[in-house]
């Protein structure tokens, strides 16, 4: 499977900004899907997370409230609605795929996009 993300891009604080993940390869609805993101000079963090039917979301307490997560199986696509944006969510964002389940550690996903940059000016 492959994973493509876009959307990423320069915007103000308090700006909204939608992250696209493209599924290729299999079928998008056998996956458990997740949002990463790993800014300058930190780790890599769970951001939000989606079960296969969508129906189960999981976020990181930093974004509760502000980002949403979503997906189209007809599309293979998982999105990130991302509101509200601060300097601090400046980040590479990631989408990442599981055959298991939906975990909030990065280990327990099999597949990864390449990331796709947020910039956040104040």
């Amino acid at each position: 499977v492959q994973l493509q993300a876009s959307g990423g891009g320069l915007v103000q604080d308090g700006d909204s900004l939608r992250l696209s993940c493209a599924i290729s390869g299999r079928t998008g609805s056998h996956y458990i899907m997740g949002w990463f993101r790993q800014g300058p000079g930190k780790e890599r963090e769970f951001v939000a997370g989606i079960s296969r039917s969508g129906g189960v979301t999981e976020y990181a307490d930093s974004v509760k409230g502000r980002f949403t997560i979503s997906r189209d199986n007809r599309k293979d696509t998982v999105y990130l609605q991302m509101s509200s944006l601060k300097p601090e969510d400046a980040a590479v964002y990631y989408c990442a795929a599981s055959l298991n389940f939906l975990a909030t550690v990065s280990h327990e996903y099999h597949y990864w996009g390449q990331g796709t940059l947020v910039t956040v000016s104040s």
